[in-house]
Order: structure tokens, then sequence, then C-alpha cells
């Protein structure tokens, strides 16, 4: 359980530094559905979107 948890910190700290009230509100839904997910990693392609919309934002 402790390995979720952690896993879940890391990825709701990293949908945070993204999260602005300045962005388009497809992408705001994007994160607040990405920081909903119920598993220990992302996929695959959640993970490029992230990292995608990370290297946008200049995080």
């Amino acid at each position: 359980m402790q390995v979720i948890c952690d896993a879940c910190g890391g990825l709701r700290l990293r949908i945070n530094r993204v999260y602005s009230d300045s962005l388009e509100e497809t992408v705001k839904s994007l994160l607040q559905l990405l920081g909903k997910v119920n598993r220990p990693s992302l996929t695959e392609l959640e993970e490029k979107l992230l990292s995608f919309l990370e290297s946008e934002v200049k995080v």
C-alpha cells in the first residue's frame, strides 16, 4: 500500500506543478483526470501526455 501512496504523491506533485488557472479547460480537465487515476503508475500514453505538458509549461 505504501508504494501506491508514494506513487500517487509523486503524481500529484507533478500535476500540481503543471496546473494553472490560465490553462485551457481541456488541459485542466486532462490533468484532473490524471489525478484521479487509481493505479500505482500511469500508462505509457498517460506518461507521455503528462511529460509533454510538463515540457510545454516548462516545469
